[in-house]
This record gives C-alpha cells, structure tokens and sequence, in this order.
C-alpha cells in the first residue's frame, strides 16, 4: 500500500492523478530498458535494432523516445547469463533518467569537449550515459560511498572508455576546483518514491521526515559542489522522488541561494512528460508519473551558472612515467595511438588521452582518484601481465591473439571454470560475439582463467 502522506502530499501537484498513479502502482507492470554502447556495438558492425543480435536483450525492442541508443525490451531477461552484459555492451537503466541525454542535446548540443562531474555517480548509469554523450569530454564520475564506489569503477570498467575518472570525494572536496567543470550533474539521494513499483522495500522506508531530511541534504550537497562550476556552466539537478520538498521547492532554493538561471527545455507532447513550474521563481522541472510515462517516478531540471568566473589556475601533482624499457615492453605487447600517454599507478600502467592529462594532475592534487583512464597492466621481469581494464576497453586490440567462444563457453570463462578449447600459448583474448570478455593464458598443459575472481558469475 502506497504510504498516505505522500498521496495526500501530492494533491493539486500538476500532472498527479491519484486515481490512475495508485491503479499502476497495484499493477504488478514492470519496465525494463537498455541503453546500448555504440562505442562497442560498432566494433562487430552490429546496429543494436537489428534482430540478428545474439544477445538475451533481442526481445522486440522498441525505442526509448528521449535517448538515443535507449530501447524498451518486451520481459525482462535474465542479464546475469548473457555474455554481452558482462562484456559492457550494454546498460540496464530506468527509461525516465535516460531523459538526461535529451537535457544535454538541449543544453549542451554538440559541444563535448567538456569537464563533466557526475557527483553522485553510484552504481553508475548516467555516468555511462555520460561517457558516450561527451566522447571528447572528461568525466568525473564521483560517489562519497565506499562500497558504492566500488560498484561504479566495475561498471565503468565494464563499459570501456578511456575518458572517465572516477573518485571517492565527499561534494564538499570539489571546492577545491573552483571554477573547473562545464556541467555537473548531481543525481541526488532522495527518500525513493520514485521507485516504488520496482522496489516495495522502498515503500517500508519512506516517511514524511526522511522527505525533510532529504531535502536538507540535497541543499547541503548543491551549496558544496557548486563553486566548481564555472561561469556559464549548466547544472543538472534530479531525483526519483515525487515529492515536492525534494523537487520544486529545492528549485526555488537553488534560485534563492546559488544565483543560477533556470533553463526550459522543449518537450514532445506524444513523451507525457510533465513540465512543472516551482511556486516563487517559476523555476522549470519535469515529472515523470509511471501513470503516463513507459518508466518509473522521476524529476530532473536544468539551471546555467550566471556568475563565477572561467577556470582558476589549479596546482598540478606530479605523474610517474614508465621508463624507456617498460614502454618498449608495453609497446611490444599492444601498441597504443598517438595521441595517449601513459602513466604509471603504484607499478600498473595506465592510459589516458594526451589531451587530459593536465587536467588528470589537477584532479589528483585535489582528490582520491580509484581509477583513471584504462589500466594496461604490469611489467614482471621481462614480461607483461595485462590488465581485465585492457581487455574489455574501447582501446584497439586487433594485433592480440583472439579466441571466439559459443556461448556455452562464454558463460564457463565468465563463472571462472576450466576451459577446454583450442588457442594459441601465451595470453589469448577471449571473446563473445566479437565483443571481448577477458583474458586466458594458455600453457603447455593448461589453461589459466583471468576473469576477474570479485565479478564471477555464482550461479548455475
């Protein structure tokens, strides 16, 4: 049962039917979208509308109308046993926050050589989103949680770019940058109204004093982080709560205290998005009701940084850089493209495009940076060891020695169980589809599994 507070709190809000909002909460409808990975799908020439696709996700798919590469399925599949899943070839996300890409085409447009900051990025969809919308930017996809933490660097890792950085910090960190970022994005922790239909141990934790709390901590978190935006950068602003404290009246707080402007976007009648105005500065937001939408409860809004200035000058730290031996090693292994350069983390060597790496320094002189750019892997003695971060990236891997699996055996290597195929000795490329999964070192009398031990599939 719906919690009646918050029926009763969302009385008179535009676009709220209490009648028809219950009604599909009692359905027992679920949803469930994609958003595919271009980066890698075009690796194998295969268009993700295509019905000649392998994966569990072909199921009569039909597009999400505000995101490009988003895609409503028919059921929902079992993503633990499809090997494209596991090879970052896609994204399972909610349909209603995928609207961010229709947000940035019309704040942003085409310019994506931008410094992005998902603040709040845990476990890790809009950041994906936004590693394949800015291709030429870099993202800062940062999340205070530990353990969150840990989650987001898997599915970034997963998802293969090379221009993500991602970072433990708590917002308040970021002060640090002042005037650094083009656009922020903060997806804020919020009471989860929003995912009532999809989550109903969501509806056990909600009470109109988390509402409050929430709404507290979303200001808290805005007023942190809001000096790193420079002069004329756009702020992205959502929740998946439909309750007004947390929504409208954080607009009109944001106005109040931050001095930015509020920006309206143009919606397609046919989407039902509902576009809101907050009660003192009229400021734009938009509701997602899963009532008239094909998604779950969400609110989003958009603002541009009036004041502040350009980027400040920022100390750099110093890099460590491989040596001419350990480069001509790597070299010998997988030779890179000009344009990146590596660095070493520790003893691993990393790689990032040329074109970041100043503002790489600058953010490690300010934060706790968990991994940045693609790991490459380590030199022992006279041999590299390479990286899972190497394999399933969006690097070129054309000169390694590949294996293609069935898809049986996909699911064997993704389980970390003993293979018994046919490959060349030494480290070989396993792949599914086209699509690289991992590494396996062939020996003379067997075969080592380098699935990453953490992301085994455990189930039978």
């Amino acid at each position: 049962m719906l919690p009646p507070q918050l029926i009763k709190s969302l009385e008179g809000v535009k676009g709220f039917n209490s009648k028809a909002f219950e009604a599909v909460h009692v359905s027992g409808e679920q949803v469930t979208s994609v958003r595919f990975n271009l980066a890698k799908w075009s690796t194998v020439h295969r268009p993700p509308s295509t019905e000649e696709q392998p994966s569990s996700v072909n199921r009569h798919l039909s597009s999400v109308p505000w995101c490009d590469h988003g895609y409503y399925l028919s059921s929902r599949p079992s993503f633990t046993f499809d090997p494209l899943f596991h090879a970052g070839a896609y994204y399972v996300q909610e349909a209603s926050s995928m609207f961010l890409w229709e947000v940035l085409k019309q704040t942003v447009g085409n310019s994506t050589q931008k410094k992005v900051l998902d603040l709040c990025a845990a476990p890790g969809g809009k950041s994906t989103l936004l590693a394949s919308y800015f291709t030429d930017g870099l993202i800062v996809s940062n999340e205070v949680i530990k353990s969150r933490a840990a989650i987001l660097t898997e599915n970034i890792i997963k998802w293969g770019a090379d221009n993500v950085v991602v970072t433990n910090n708590d917002p308040k960190d970021f002060q640090r940058l002042e005037n650094y970022f083009d656009v922020i994005v903060i997806d804020a922790p919020c009471s989860g109204s929003g995912l009532f239909r999809k989550d109903a141990n969501a509806i056990n934790e909600w009470s109109e004093e988390n509402v409050n709390l929430c709404s507290l901590r979303q200001q808290r978190i805005v007023a942190d982080v809001l000096p790193s935006l420079k002069q004329n950068g756009i702020l992205i602003y959502s929740t998946c709560s439909y309750s007004k404290q947390e929504d409208e009246d954080v607009l009109d707080w944001i106005v109040d205290n931050c001095h930015l402007s509020s920006i309206n976007c143009h919606l397609n009648n046919d989407w039902n998005i509902i576009e809101v105005t907050s009660d003192k500065h009229q400021a734009h937001g938009y509701r997602f009701y899963p009532d008239k939408i094909k998604g779950e409860g969400f609110f989003i809004a958009a603002f541009k940084k009036i004041n502040g200035e350009e980027e400040s000058y920022q100390l750099e730290q110093n890099l460590f850089y491989p040596n001419k031996i350990e480069l001509e090693q790597l070299q010998h292994f997988i030779p890179l493209p000009q344009e990146y350069k590596v660095f070493k983390q520790n003893e691993t060597l990393r790689a990032i495009k040329e074109v970041w790496l100043t503002s790489l320094k600058n953010l490690a002189k300010h934060l706790y940076i968990k991994k940045a750019g693609v790991e490459l892997g380590t030199i022992k003695g006279k041999d590299f060891i390479p990286s899972h971060e190497l394999a399933v990236s969006q690097l070129p891997l054309q000169s390694l020695a590949v294996i293609e699996l069935q898809k049986e055996d996909a699911l064997l290597y993704l389980k970390r169980k003993e293979l018994v195929v046919v490959a060349p000795k030494g480290w070989t490329l396993v792949t599914y589809c086209g699509l690289p999964l991992g590494w396996i070192k062939v020996l003379p009398n067997r075969i080592n599994n380098y699935y990453p031990q953490e992301w085994r599939i455990l189930k039978d």
